[in-house]
């Protein structure tokens, strides 16, 4: 986790907190993860795991009050963001590290012309004239697939579909060529067509300026296919972290097991009901002793509910916060099963339009 290991990105012992009445939100406590140059990282979970909250923290964009990033270290390129002036911060904010938000219609100003919103940023960071900074917003909607840029460039957000806004939104993070590019769900409420188009842009523009990217989602079809490696998160926590191809081989966690198994699989007959791991993600305000995930575990043992788990190592790169992550992981070692099942499943989801299935929160 630093400069020898290759890492542009190494996180240790994050803690964020949000004061609400009753009680303290402990939204992520105690993430640590490291995010090579030239490599994507997926963060996946379930809502309400942390995903979110642990990378706006990465950028210091938490609200206080009534959040607050109470410890840990966020080393970027040898240097500890949180430690960073405001000031110093905002000349990393956009240049160095850039950000895709979930929702492109809020995150883009509706009084502004889509060429003011991308000019801005290249004029603050890169020092561009007004001309060069025009010139700049059209080439990256070129970029970015949008058809007759220049014309398109004056129009407002809400004339635009909902992936030509994850377009644009995706120009306006890439626009001065940033080294780390953090997507966070960056296909929700997308139709699967565009969906597809938008993930591979991502991948080609990634293979272009060779950005290192963090990828937020729940849908492990997109970490399957765009991905090194993942880290799986649950009540604020990282429950395993592994490269990609060994997490779907060879998952150390019982929850990764179950998100796994949720996965719709294409080949499975008409009727066949659709895995859900059961009971609802615990409450990080009041979590019970033991591990979080006990009370919804189908593996769940008296230790559990009695014991906080150790994070343990499996190998060099994967490790799982389990008491009986050995077994989980000699269990999915032995046979091929479910868990690489999953993974085809998945794989073959990337090249055809995924099964419509009911959503649950």
């Amino acid at each position: 986790m630093n400069e020898k290991s290759g890492a542009l990105l190494s996180v240790k012992n994050l803690r964020t907190y949000f004061e609400i009445d009753g009680g303290t939100l402990k939204a992520v406590d105690g993430v640590s993860f490291s995010l090579k140059r030239g490599e994507t990282l997926g963060i996946v979970g379930e809502s309400g795991s942390g995903k979110s909250v642990a990378n706006l923290s990465l950028l210091r964009l938490i609200p206080q009050p009534p959040g607050k990033i109470v410890s840990g270290e966020v080393l970027f390129d040898g240097r500890d963001l949180l430690l960073l002036s405001e000031k110093e911060m905002r000349k990393i904010r956009g240049k160095r590290v850039a950000m895709i938000f979930q929702d492109s219609m809020t995150s883009l100003n509706p009084f502004m012309r889509i060429s003011k919103q991308l000019t801005e940023i290249t004029e603050l960071h890169l020092g561009y004239t007004r001309e060069e900074a025009y010139r700049r917003a059209v080439e990256m909607l070129e970029t970015v697939g949008i058809p007759d840029a220049r014309a398109r460039a004056r129009g407002y957000p809400h004339e635009f579909s909902g992936g030509m806004r994850q377009r644009v939104m995706i120009a306006m993070a890439l626009s001065c060529k940033p080294e780390l590019l953090i997507a966070d769900e960056p296909t929700t409420a997308l139709d699967a067509t565009i969906q597809a188009q938008i993930l591979e842009l991502i991948k080609e523009l990634k293979r272009e300026m060779g950005t290192s990217v963090i990828l937020i989602t729940h849908d492990l079809g997109v970490v399957a296919g765009m991905t090194d490696q993942v880290v799986v998160m649950y009540a604020g926590k990282v429950f395993e972290s592994a490269r990609t191809s060994e997490l779907f081989s060879r998952p150390g966690n019982p929850y990764t097991k179950g998100l796994l198994r949720s996965v719709p699989d294409p080949s499975h007959r008409k009727g066949t009901k659709l895995y859900q791991i059961p009971g609802l993600p615990p409450d990080v305000a009041r979590l019970p002793p033991g591990c979080p995930f006990a009370p919804r575990c189908e593996q769940a043992e008296e230790i559990c509910r009695r014991e906080y788990p150790p994070f343990v190592q499996l190998n060099h790169e994967h490790h799982s916060l389990c008491h009986f992550a050995g077994e989980v992981y000699n269990e999915s070692s032995g046979r091929r099963g479910e868990r690489e099942a999953a993974r085809d499943a998945v794989v073959q989801w990337q090249d055809d339009e995924p099964p419509v299935t009911e959503q649950r929160g």
